[in-house]
């Protein structure tokens, strides 16, 4: 069912888990990201990795958090890039996840748009006379054609 499942919530109403739902705390966001809780607080005082807060200002982690913080890690361990690199790579990524939902958007308004052309195009055309006869021009048949406008009287 697409990553999010169904859970008893207060007064019996149900509510979602997804991927973004902030469910860990730092401690067990640390050991499941196999890093140091200090190492996370630090992460999210330099902007990399922004968990949601408690009322009582406790960080929460969601299950994104996560795979952003293995992430930085991999970055930072295995390709040698600094932090604040890292943090540049990951507002790139956003810009370009943000701007993919905005191509996505307006591709949809287009098809939208055509389809909505295509139907008034179908509705003129089904509203045209049926006794109307083609045209042929002059030029191509060869024939002369004259007019003379009736004389009122």
């Amino acid at each position: 069912m697409d990553g999010r499942r169904r859970q008893p919530g207060f007064g019996g109403r149900a509510y979602e888990l997804t991927e973004e739902t902030p469910v860990y705390v730092i401690s067990v966001a640390a050991q499941l990201s196999g890093l140091h809780p200090q190492t996370l607080r630090q992460y999210d005082r330099l902007g990399l990795v922004s968990p949601d807060r408690t009322a009582g200002r406790g960080r929460r982690y969601s299950a994104r958090d996560i795979e952003l913080l293995r992430q930085v890690q991999s970055l930072s361990q295995d390709e040698g890039i600094n932090l604040a690199g890292i943090k540049r790579i990951i507002e790139l990524e956003n810009q370009v996840a943000a701007l993919q939902a905005k191509v996505a958007e307006l591709s949809a308004a287009v098809e939208g748009a055509a389809l909505a052309m295509q139907q008034r195009e179908a509705q003129v055309h089904a509203s045209y006379r049926r006794d109307l006869v083609p045209y042929q021009d002059v030029r191509q048949t060869g024939a002369l054609v004259v007019w003379r406008p009736k004389r009122d009287g």
